[in-house]
């Protein structure tokens, strides 16, 4: 199955998840550029499928480097800012399923599986 291209995986994030930041929820208008991010980065096997990308602001999204979701999503916090818990477990959820579908992505599941782990340990409310 051929998979969209990059400027499409982003409209398709936008619409599904809306114009807003997923770490910050700075609205992605104007001045803020949206840009992919990996859910599970592409170095920890994260594959560049629309259920693994979700629409970032650039800031986000070069911050954040290779660091694990949860991780980042706990540092957005720390910085005062409105990260979004729920959503990422939906994105999460959505990869796994994916993955289970489609098959392989050997080293992306350990990761996911643990970051799955680590929200709903962290974020209860976002089961």
């Amino acid at each position: 199955m051929r998979q969209p291209g990059r400027r499409e995986r982003l409209l398709a994030a936008r619409e599904r998840d809306g114009d807003t930041c997923l770490w910050c929820a700075r609205r992605l208008t104007g001045t803020v550029a949206a840009t992919t991010d990996h859910v599970v980065p592409k170095v920890k096997g994260g594959p560049s499928w629309l259920e693994n990308e979700v629409a970032a602001c650039r800031r986000c999204n070069g911050e954040r480097g290779h660091r694990g979701a949860v991780e980042w999503l706990e540092e957005c916090e720390r910085r005062g800012w409105s990260p979004d818990p729920a959503r990422l477990e939906r994105v999460l959820v959505s990869l796994a399923d994916a993955i289970a579908e489609r098959g392989g992505q050997r080293r992306a599941r350990p990761h996911l599986d643990a970051q799955l782990r680590r929200l709903r340990k962290r974020w209860p409310s976002a089961a």
